[in-house]
């Protein structure tokens, strides 16, 4: 682990000096690089230089009990005090030993999440409704931005389906959690006779990455222009600007209306694309990773059922870490970060017992 710390310093101080050179600041690319590393990296080292200077400290109080002409009061002390710096130097090492974790390199990155009512009906078009709003307000919570890309919505208020974009930085390590089934258990609005259902939406999210990440071949893309439906006024009835792209190779279909201009639908549309496409290859990636090593918490299986939205009861379980919370309402005004930091520490529990047994 020290010598793990001492590297990073090593790495970090190089870089230090590599971007006061006139070769790295005249390379906006490398510039780039280098100052996500050297970010990456300064709170591994912070953390070091505090064990380091903790151990400093500990010496001196050691040294200080262990001098047999010192008066016992002092040695006393300096005992306390040794004990409670190695405890400290303990909780840094722990610390540390998290920040050097691998990291999920989509984590920094906007998203694309999508929304379907699944088995249910309206009802389920309606809960989809509900999951928009959730995430929704958590994002305006936090900074986040939102931006629709296609919605099909109901009569009644639902959707069918809705994809959006969330954008700003960290969006996607706060929402790859909610990638997964959605289960939800109340009174519909069209029920007359007061009966509970179960209904159920699935929400997928899908990391946005550059051109250099997938690339795609305009071959391979079928463009279709139609006029966008939904609300709109007049104008949306009367240009061609909703775009369906349909790569032949992988027959995933993708479409954006939002926008009446064409072109920036199509740009949407292909920043959906990529994003699928990516979601692919990091899937097939992952399957070749041994099935007990698989992390049962974090971007999620879609066909899994992950959590549960009990009405009557004011109740939310995310079966994945069997966490349960009587403060239903307030989730669903956008106050996830419960469950989402609950998740990130069952995460890291799982990345930290996987580091140990590769020891």
């Amino acid at each position: 682990m020290l010598q793990r710390l001492r590297r990073a310093e090593d790495r970090f101080l190089q870089i230090e000096q590599l971007l006061a050179t006139p070769e790295v600041t005249a390379d906006a690319q490398r510039l780039h690089a280098l100052m996500k590393e050297y970010n990456d990296l300064a709170p591994i080292v912070e953390c070091y230089r505090k064990y380091t200077a903790l151990a400093e400290e500990r010496a001196s109080a050691l040294s200080l009990y262990e001098d047999a002409l010192a008066e016992k009061e002092l040695r006393d002390l300096a005992y306390e005090e040794a004990t409670a710096l190695a405890e400290e130097m303990a909780r840094t090492l722990d610390e540390a030993e998290i920040l050097l974790l691998p990291k999920d390199e989509n984590a920094d990155r906007d998203v694309i999440m999508e929304i379907r009512g699944c088995a249910g009906g309206e009802e389920a078009a309606l809960f989809a409704a509900v999951l928009y709003r959730m995430y929704s307000m958590y994002a305006a919570q936090n900074g986040f931005r939102i931006e629709l890309l296609s919605v099909n919505p109901t009569e009644l208020g639902g959707y069918k389906e809705i994809d959006f974009q969330i954008s700003g930085t960290g969006a996607y390590a706060k929402f790859k959690y909610e990638s997964g089934v959605h289960r939800v258990q109340r009174v519909p609005q069209t029920e007359s006779q007061g009966r509970i259902q179960t209904s159920t939406a699935t929400v997928a999210v899908l990391p946005v990455v550059e051109d250099a990440k997938i690339e795609i071949n305009p071959a391979d893309i079928v463009m279709e222009t139609c006029r966008a439906s939904g609300a709109g006024g007049q104008h949306i009835n009367k240009t061609d600007s909703a775009v369906r792209l349909i790569h032949k190779p992988s027959g995933i279909v993708v479409e954006c209306q939002e926008e009446r201009s064409q072109f920036k639908n199509r740009d949407k549309a292909m920043k959906r694309l990529r994003a699928k496409l990516y979601d692919i290859k990091c899937r097939e990636q992952h399957e070749q990773i041994a099935s007990e090593r698989r992390m049962q918490v974090g971007t999620g299986d879609r066909s899994e059922r992950i959590r549960t939205y009990n009405y009557p009861q004011g109740r939310l379980t995310d079966h994945r870490i069997g966490l349960t919370l009587h403060t239903l309402d307030r989730i669903l005004n956008g106050e996830l970060e419960e469950i989402l930091a609950a998740l990130t520490r069952a995460e890291i529990a799982l990345l930290l017992q996987n580091e140990h047994k590769d020891r």
